[in-house]
C-alpha cells in the first residue's frame, strides 16, 4: 500500500478544504493517508483592524483543532506528499515554510529522496501568484531529490473554467472565507489520484530493480 501525507496551512479554510478533498480522494484510490496540518505562528491576529479576516482566522482555527500537526515522522513515513498553502505574495506561506525548513535531518540522510511531491494553492484573486507559489514551493523538492507530479492538462477536469493550471491546482477564493468551487475540489481529487498512481508505480518498479 501507498503511504500518502497531506501536509497543508490554512488561514481560513480554503486551502483546508482542498487538503481534505486531497485526503479522501488518495484513499479512495487505495493510499494509506494521513491529513496534517503545519503548526500556526502565532497566537494572536495577523491583520490588524480588520474583523472580518481576523474573526475568520479564529473560526478556522477552532475548528480544526483535532487535526494533527505535521512532523518528520509523517515525511519519513510518506511514499507521496501532497502539499497545500496559501499564496502570501507569491510565496508559501511562513507556517508551511518552517516546516520545510525543519527537514534537514531527513535530507541529510537521503529520507526524501524519491518521495513524490504535488502541491495545491489558493489565493484571493484570480492573479494572486499562483502558479510562482507552487513553484517556489517545488524547489525544496528539487533540493530532496524527490519527483514531483504535477495535474498538467491529462485530465479533462483540468480544462473547466475555474482550473487549467498545469502547475497544482489552484483556488480563487475571492476573500471569501472556505470558498473553494467545485471544479478545483474535483481537480484536488484527480491530482491526488495521479500523485497515488505515480507512486504506486514508482514503488513497484524500485522493488523490481
Amino acid at each position: 500500500m501507498t503511504n500518502v501525507a497531506v501536509i497543508y496551512y490554512s488561514s481560513q479554510g480554503n486551502v483546508h478544504k482542498l487538503a481534505v478533498a486531497a485526503a479522501a480522494a488518495a484513499e479512495k484510490a487505495g493510499a494509506e493517508v494521513r491529513l496534517r496540518r503545519t503548526a500556526e505562528l502565532t497566537t494572536e491576529t495577523v491583520v490588524p483592524g480588520n474583523d472580518q479576516w481576523n474573526e475568520a482566522w479564529e473560526r478556522h482555527l477552532a475548528s480544526v483543532q483535532d487535526i494533527e500537526e505535521a512532523t518528520l515522522d509523517d515525511l519519513d513515513w510518506a511514499d507521496a506528499v501532497l502539499w497545500g498553502t496559501p499564496g502570501r505574495y507569491g510565496l508559501p506561506a511562513a507556517s508551511l515554510k518552517q516546516f520545510i525548513d525543519q527537514t534537514l535531518p531527513l535530507h541529510m540522510r537521503r529520507g526524501l529522496v524519491n518521495k513524490v511531491m504535488s502541491s495545491f494553492t489558493s489565493t484571493a484573486t484570480l492573479h494572486g501568484g499562483q502558479e510562482s507559489t507552487i513553484l517556489a514551493l517545488n524547489n525544496a523538492f528539487y533540493h530532496w531529490g524527490s519527483i514531483i507530479v504535477p495535474p498538467g492538462v491529462a485530465d479533462p477536469v483540468q480544462l473547466a473554467p475555474t482550473n487549467g493550471n498545469p502547475y497544482g491546482v489552484s483556488s480563487v477564493s475571492r476573500n471569501e472565507a472556505g470558498n473553494v468551487d467545485d471544479d478545483n475540489l474535483s481537480a484536488v481529487e484527480y491530482q491526488a489520484r495521479r500523485t497515488v498512481e505515480i507512486a504506486a508505480a514508482l514503488g513497484r518498479g524500485l522493488r523490481a530493480g
